[in-house]
């Protein structure tokens, strides 16, 4: 397998699956807070990491979410544009990086707060299909700042299965 397509993102995203992956964001980060522990950063920042540069390919959650629990929700996929999910996961990454990267230097007291906006984004992704990420990636097209070639399906609904 050559490096560009190790490195590659599915384009499109079952739905089912990416939903699949914010509840688990969302369990994994109460349960940092609920258990009082920071060590959690660890998975959470890995997994958000892992799913930028790879998809689902080096994160157990993505593995799990994608062959196991996403197609038992729907026999039939529900398919998105992948990049402004990739978009959305590295936000994702900037959260769980900048809550690591607090409690490192100013203590969990701190960097627990960061898990904050991150469970409510989650919440509404696993919860009601509402992607931030996705929401700020279109802003961001419509603005010129990500060209419009980065996704056509984005631009052209008659491109997408639903």
């Amino acid at each position: 397998m050559k490096a560009k397509e190790f490195f590659s993102f599915p384009n499109p995203v079952n739905d089912y699956a990416a939903r699949t992956v914010a509840t688990g964001v969302v369990l994994m980060s109460l349960l940092a807070l609920a258990l009082d522990s920071p060590w959690l950063l660890i998975p959470l920042s890995y997994g958000f990491l892992a799913r930028v540069a790879t998809g689902p390919r080096l994160s157990p959650l993505g593995q799990l979410a994608m062959k196991v629990i996403g197609p038992r929700l729907s026999k039939e996929p529900k398919l998105m544009p992948g990049p402004p999910k990739r978009f959305a996961q590295g936000v994702g990454l900037a959260f769980a990086a900048t809550a690591s990267i607090l409690t490192l230097t100013s203590g969990w007291s701190v960097g627990r707060w960061v898990l904050v906006p991150l469970i409510a984004a989650a919440v509404l992704e696993a919860a009601f299909g509402i992607c931030l990420g996705c929401i700020s990636f279109a802003q961001l097209m419509r603005l010129g700042i990500i060209p419009e070639t980065v996704c056509e399906a984005c631009n052209d609904i008659s491109l997408r299965r639903v």
